[in-house]
């Protein structure tokens, strides 16, 4: 056997490893870019148009579209959220005795949300428009940690 094939070998299982290597971690790369990105946006999904309208500072609804506004009661009071198209805006965050607004999206973007707090407890609303309609995505209720 000689000195060449025996190097040869080797270095080709090295660099065929290294091939796949890459294109495992591009295709991760892509995969969850793309995924996650739909995730954690919960708005109209599948509605490029409107994503493309909805980066930071250019969200323009359409004045012609009608407005549609709802009101999601809970045990932390009231959020109001209108629709226009695929634009959410928040429109009013009122908090029951006990409870406070922490935060509280306005937009318009493709969902607001508001987060309210009582005594070791957090509650955050979502919304998005779903044909127009306000929708709520997710409630989430969290233990605050003792301070």
């Amino acid at each position: 056997m000689s000195t060449r094939s025996a190097w040869t070998r080797p270095f080709g299982l090295v660099a065929g490893w290294l091939v796949v290597a890459a294109l495992a971690v591009a295709v991760g790369v892509v995969t969850v870019t793309r995924v996650g990105g739909t995730l954690s946006d919960r708005g109209p999904l599948g509605n490029q148009a409107a994503r493309n309208d909805l980066r930071e500072g250019s969200a323009t609804p359409d004045p012609s579209l009608e407005v549609v506004q709802r009101t999601f009661a809970e045990e932390f009071g009231e959020v109001d959220v209108s629709c226009q198209g695929a634009f959410a805006r928040g429109v009013d965050a009122r908090p029951r005795a006990g409870w406070r607004t922490v935060s509280f999206e306005t937009g318009p973007d493709d969902d607001v949300d508001a987060v309210f707090a009582r005594a070791g407890r957090s509650i955050e609303i979502e919304v998005f428009c779903n044909r127009g309609e306000p929708t709520v995505s997710e409630v989430e209720r969290n233990e605050l940690p003792d301070e």
